[in-house]
């Protein structure tokens, strides 16, 4: 089963995880014409839409699952969601603390998990996501206080209220805004909401020297791996995309 993976503007990266993984995961490229060079004696597909060539090759069932690779974010996701036939695209982050606690977070996109129902529908993918990752499918579900915080201002209240419902609805446990615990014994984090999900990711990334390493598509009927065009390599997200490939 090949996975393809796409190269952008920076191959290296990519051509790196190739050279390091190939002969014992099949992988094949997607790249700029440009590239050819960077590519010679590799597995590659080259285009001036790399990004159309690898959603493609995807559903048409060439090759078996698909990891963005440093192909450009906005172009390859819109790609995606039309071929998909999806209004939004639905991604659950494998991240990892600086301290090595690896866990799901969700939701990530900041048009994400605005609703209980959103949020119960990430639990129930999350859960059977979790095995493939090697993470507990404990889920832990956040809100904007504690529980004494409720009347200090509506937004939270509305949190609170919230993550009281998606916890009653799927026996997840409110562990209010004590993420730093949560991590802990929880193997899937549930944020308020995507753009509270999005700050989480990037600052434990970003700033705090942790590592994402990949992002699964859940609601497509593909394995579709969503990376960080910053990604030095892209190793993890060939055996996440491995992972679930087996399961």
């Amino acid at each position: 089963m090949v996975i393809g993976i796409g190269a952008g503007t920076d191959p290296e990266s990519v051509r790196a995880t190739m050279e390091r993984l190939s002969e014992t995961i099949p992988l094949r490229c997607f790249t700029h014409s440009r590239n050819r060079d960077a590519f010679a004696g590799f597995d590659a597909v080259f285009s001036d839409t790399p990004e159309e060539a690898l959603v493609q090759a995807l559903y048409s069932g060439d090759i078996a699952a698909a990891i963005r690779g440093s192909l450009p974010s906005n172009s390859t996701l819109s790609a995606l969601k039309r071929v998909a036939g999806v209004p939004r695209l639905e991604r659950i982050a494998f991240l990892e603390t600086a301290g090595g606690v690896r866990f799901l977070l969700a939701p990530v996109g900041v048009d994400e998990g605005w609703t209980v129902d959103e949020k119960v529908s990430f639990i129930v993918r999350a859960r059977k996501m979790a095995p493939a990752f090697g993470v507990s499918d404990r889920v832990a579900v956040l809100s904007g206080g504690r529980l004494g915080d409720v009347g200090r201002h509506p937004a939270v209240d509305k949190t609170i209220a919230d993550a009281e419902a998606v916890a009653a609805r799927t026996g997840a446990f409110h562990a209010e805004i004590l993420i730093e615990s949560a991590v802990c014994s929880h193997g899937i984090i549930i944020a308020p909401d995507g753009i509270s999900g999005n700050l989480i990711f990037r600052t434990l990334c970003l700033l705090g020297e942790g590592f994402a390493h990949g992002a699964p598509v859940a609601n497509i009927d593909r394995i579709f791996v969503d990376t960080s065009r910053a990604s030095s390599d892209y190793s993890n997200s060939v055996f996440i995309a491995n992972s679930l490939l087996k399961k």
